[in-house]
């Protein structure tokens, strides 16, 4: 059964930093195009980055160009999201998705693309 855990978020100063994982187990991560999302109290969920399956081509939210940095190991069949200089704004609970098996090699943040979620770790930007 294919299965995403996302782990490592936490409550963090502004300016702060946290690398977020999303572990994939019951299927190959190499095979799938990964994205992270977020939904912020009263929000919609929105796309925040995605990658191709080699890690070739990554896609950022304007919001975050500069301080995101999506990463992935398909040994460690996980993905990570790197996250800095953390703003108030960012506070969020954040998803990892997976759209595949697929043969594409770019990648886009169409959540209706994405038919596998993880169950989200929440992010806290505060004083």
């Amino acid at each position: 059964q294919l299965q995403l855990v996302e782990s490592g978020g936490g409550l963090v100063q502004p300016g702060g930093s946290l690398r977020l994982s999303c572990a994939a187990s019951g299927f190959r991560l190499n095979y799938y195009v990964i994205g992270w999302f977020r939904q912020a109290p009263g929000k919609e969920r929105e796309g925040v980055s995605c990658i191709s399956r080699s890690g070739g081509v990554t896609n950022y939210a304007d919001s975050v160009k500069g301080r995101f940095t999506i990463s992935r190991d398909n040994a460690k069949n996980t993905v990570y999201l790197q996250m800095n200089s953390l703003k108030p704004e960012d506070t969020a609970v954040y998803y990892c998705a997976a759209v595949g098996p697929t043969i594409q090699v770019m990648c886009n943040m169409n959540q209706g693309d994405f038919g596998s979620w993880g169950q989200g770790t929440q992010v806290t930007v505060s004083t």
